[in-house]
């Protein structure tokens, strides 16, 4: 069952980007989530039961440094080792939190091909589900495309602490290997995808999957807002689009 929002190692807690133009990128936000009869999310960013769930804030010097991306926000088991894991496997870190003592708070890293996250302590608490059955704002889901999909799943099962439990091949869409990556052995946060051909033209970047009301007619907004529709997947009625800054996402019906 897909369901990033476990309590736990490995579950999703948010996502954030830092932008420039940033009141035009808040408009057109505000513009395609908002769609249909019933929208998800409200105008602020907020989801509609007026949750934060996703940051959107402005380029600031302090975040010159970090890819023009959204970046998940992942639960680890202890950040300091995450960290480690990571450099170790080839990836990066990018911003690292750390108490006077010199404990590690949270840290922003990247892969081996440059797709950026941030990791944090498991989040104290329970994960509330009493929401499960109705329609809300939330990341639902994420995807990562690369052209190695066994080299990513290693270093996110020994990164973030998720495991394999499926992959598929040759399927309809062009890819060589999917592979779902798992909270627990009901949960699955993530996928990450391998093209045959390097004629993609989606980039290896952590995309999430935002739910809306009225697929076609945000996708019309997305036009209209100045960004592009990159690749639609009729069957699994999602899109990937561009914002006007270039920042790539995924839109999906409800």
């Amino acid at each position: 069952m897909r369901n990033p929002f476990v309590h736990g190692v490995g579950g999703v807690l948010s996502a954030d980007i830092a932008v420039p133009d940033h009141e035009r990128e808040l408009a057109f936000y505000s513009k395609i989530l908002t769609t249909g009869d019933a929208p998800l999310w409200r105008d602020d960013l907020m989801n509609n039961l007026g949750t934060p769930v996703i940051g959107l804030g402005a380029r600031t010097p302090e975040y010159n440094t970090l890819p023009l991306q959204w970046m998940p926000h992942f639960q680890v088991a202890d950040v300091a080792t995450s960290v480690a894991r990571a450099i170790d496997m080839g990836g990066k870190e990018l911003m690292h939190s750390k108490t006077d003592d010199g404990q590690s708070q949270w840290a922003v890293l990247a892969d081996q091909v440059g797709a950026a996250f941030g990791v944090i302590p498991v989040v104290p608490g329970e994960s509330d589900n009493t929401q499960q059955n109705e329609r809300f704002g939330c990341i639902s889901w994420l995807s990562l495309t690369v052209s190695d999909a066994l080299s990513s799943r290693d270093f996110y099962q020994q990164v973030v602490g998720w495991n394999a439990k499926s992959i598929e091949t040759e399927d309809s869409e062009g890819h060589a290997a999917i592979i779902e990556m798992h909270i627990d052995n009901e949960s699955a946060a993530a996928e990450i995808r391998q093209f045959r051909s390097e004629q993609n033209s989606i980039p290896s970047v952590w995309l999430i999957h935002l739910p809306v009301d009225d697929l076609v007619e945000s996708l019309r907004r997305v036009s209209e807002g100045g960004g592009e529709v990159i690749r639609e997947y009729a069957e699994e009625k999602y899109a990937v689009v561009r914002d006007p800054v270039g920042v790539y996402l995924a839109l999906r019906f409800g």
